[in-house]
C-alpha cells in the first residue's frame, strides 16, 4: 500500500505543531512558570528548548522519514542485522495507548467547561461556589463519559478519512482557528487594569523571586517542562516524519515545529497572569489555575461569559489536535504492523479506547483510591497513575532510545542520521554536536528520568 504523504509543508507544521502543543503549553506551562517564579523560569525553558528539545525531535522525524513507517517497523528498517531496537516501538504504542486512557478525559474536561459558560451555567454563581463545579464534574461519571465519548468518536472519526482528508485538512484549520483565538484573548487580557503587573512577573527575570524558589527547583522545572512540552518518546513525532517529504531538512522544520509550540505556551501566559493579578487571583495556584482560578475571573469580568467560552474553545482545540495526533500513530502502527485496513484499524482502536478511557473517569468516583506516587507530595488517583508511567518513565527512556539509536555504533548510527537530518533545503545540523549528543545529552535525560521518578515536586 502506498504511503501517504502531507499535502503541504504548511499542513506538516501545523499538524505535528498540533501533536505537540497540548495540555502541557496551555495548562501546565503557565502554572508551573507561577509556581517557579516567573521571568527566570522562561529565560531557562527557552534554553533547554534549544539545547535539548530540537536535538531529540530532530532524531524522531529522522527515523520516521528514512524508514517510510511507524515506530516498530522504522527499527525493523533501520536497526543492525539481529539487534532488538524494534521492541522499542511496541513500547512507543502502549504509551501512546497509556496517554489516550486519560487524556481523552481531560481533553472531555475542556469541552464540557466550554459548554458551560456558552450555556451560561457559570452565570450568577458566587465565587466561593465555583470550586464546586469542578468537584461535582469529578463525582459525575455519566458527565464525564458522555464528553470523552464525543472526543473519542470526532476523533477517530477526522482519522477514518486518512491522512491528507482527514488528519490534515481538519487539524490545519484548527491549529489556525486555535492561533487566532489565542492571540484575541491575550489581547483583550492586556487591555485589563492591573495587566502590566502581571506581564512583569511573567516576564521580567526576577532572580531575587527565582532564589525564594529555589534557583536549583527552578533550573530542572524548566528543564523537565522543556522536555516534556514537544511529547518525545512515543513514537508521536515519528509517525508524521513517515509522512513528510524531502524537500527541507529537519532541523529547520524542528525548530519552526518548537517556535510554534512555545508561542502558544508563550501566549497562554500572556491570557492567564495578567488576568489573575487584574483580578488579584494567585497565579501559582498549581492545576487548579485552570478549572478553578481561571472561572473566577472570568465570573467578574465584564463579557466573561464570552471570554470565558472563548478559552475553554482554545483549549479544546489544543487538546483535540494532540487526540488527533496519537489517534493517527496508534492506527498507523496497527495498519503497519497488522497489515489492517484503516476502516477495520479505525472501529477496533475506537472501541478499544473508548473502553480504556473508563477507569479514569471512574476513578474519581466508584473506582476511587489514592496512591502516594514517588515524586508527588499527595495521593493520585488512576489518572496520576497513568500520567506517571507515561510523563516520568515511557517519554524519557523513550528519547533516550531514539538518542542511543541515532548516535551509536550499536544502533542505526550518528552518520547516517546526520545525512538524513541534512536532507532538504534548510538550516543544517552541524557534525560538531557528535561528542554532545554522544556523551552530554544522554546524561541529562538520565537526570530527567532520574528526577521524575524520586525527586519531590512542590505542592499544587
Amino acid at each position: 500500500m502506498k504511503r501517504e504523504n502531507f499535502q503541504s509543508r504548511l499542513g506538516f507544521l501545523l499538524v505535528s505543531a498540533g501533536c505537540a502543543i497540548g495540555i502541557g503549553n496551555v495548562w501546565k506551562f503557565p502554572y508551573v512558570t507561577g509556581i517557579y517564579g516567573g521571568g527566570v523560569f522562561v529565560l531557562f525553558y527557552l534554553l533547554f528548548l534549544v539545547i535539548m528539545g530540537v536535538p531529540v525531535l530532530t532524531m524522531e522525524l529522522a527515523v520516521g522519514r528514512a524508514s517510510r513507517k511507524s515506530a516498530i517497523d522504522a527499527y525493523k528498517a533501520l536497526e543492525p542485522k539481529g539487534s532488538k531496537w524494534h521492541i522499542h516501538g511496541w513500547f512507543c504504542l502502549i504509551g501512546c495507548c497509556l496517554l489516550m486512557m486519560y487524556y481523552t478525559t481531560v481533553a472531555g474536561w475542556m469541552l464540557d467547561y466550554f459548554y458551560k459558560f456558552i450555556t451560561g451555567a457559570f452565570e450568577g454563581i458566587p465565587n466561593d461556589a465555583i470550586d464546586g463545579v469542578f468537584s461535582a464534574m469529578l463525582a459525575n461519571p455519566g458527565e464525564m463519559t458522555v464528553f470523552m465519548v464525543i472526543i473519542v468518536l470526532a476523533g477517530f472519526l477526522v482519522c477514518s478519512f486518512g491522512l491528507q482528508k482527514g488528519l490534515e485538512r481538519i487539524s490545519k484549520w484548527m491549529m489556525l482557528a486555535l492561533l487566532a483565538l489565542i492571540v484575541v484573548l491575550a489581547v483583550h487580557s492586556l487591555t485589563l487594569d492591573g495587566a502590566a503587573e502581571g506581564v512583569k512577573f511573567y516576564l521580567l527575570p526576577d532572580f531575587q523571586r527565582a532564589s525564594e524558589a529555589g534557583l536549583s527547583k527552578v533550573i530542572t522545572g524548566a528543564m523537565n517542562q522543556s522536555f516534556f512540552t514537544l511529547s518525545l518518546g512515543i513514537a508521536a513525532m515519528e509517525i508524521f516524519g513517515s509522512y513528510m517529504s524531502k524537500e527541507h531538512s529537519l532541523t529547520g522544520e524542528a525548530v519552526r515545529i518548537c517556535c510554534l509550540d512555545t508561542f502558544v505556551a508563550f501566549m497562554s501566559g500572556m491570557i492567564i497572569f495578567p488576568a489573575c493579578f487584574s483580578f488579584g487571583v494567585e497565579a501559582n495556584s498549581g492545576p487548579a489555575l485552570i478549572f478553578m482560578t481561571l472561572p473566577r475571573v472570568f465570573v467578574n469580568m465584564a463579557g466573561g461569559r464570552i471570554w470565558g467560552a472563548l478559552f475553554f474553545l482554545f483549549m479544546t482545540f489544543a487538546s483535540f489536535t494532540t487526540v488527533l495526533a496519537v489517534f493517527e500513530n496508534i492506527m498507523a502502527t496497527c495498519i503497519d504492523s497488522f497489515r489492517w485496513s484503516r476502516k477495520k484499524a479505525t472501529i477496533v482502536c475506537c472501541v478499544f479506547i473508548l473502553i480504556a478511557s473508563m477507569p479514569c473517569i471512574l476513578g474519581y468516583s466508584s473506582w476511587y483510591f489514592s496512591v502516594v506516587l514517588p515524586n508527588a507530595t499527595s495521593g493520585g488517583q488512576i489518572l496520576d497513575v497513568e500520567d506517571f508511567i507515561v510523563s516520568n518513565l515511557l517519554l524519557p527512556l523513550g528519547s533516550l532510545v531514539y538518542l542511543l539509536f541515532c548516535v551509536s555504533k550499536w544502533g542505526w548510527g550518528f552518520d547516517k542520521y546526520l545525512a538524513e537530518a541534512n536532507t532538504g533545503t534548510g538550516l543544517k545540523m552541524s557534525r560538531a554536536f557528535k561528542p554532545y549528543f554522544q556523551f552530554i545529552l544522554p546524561v541529562i535525560i538520565l537526570v530527567i528520568l532520574i528526577q521524575g521518578l524520586i525527586i519531590v515536586k512542590p505542592a499544587g
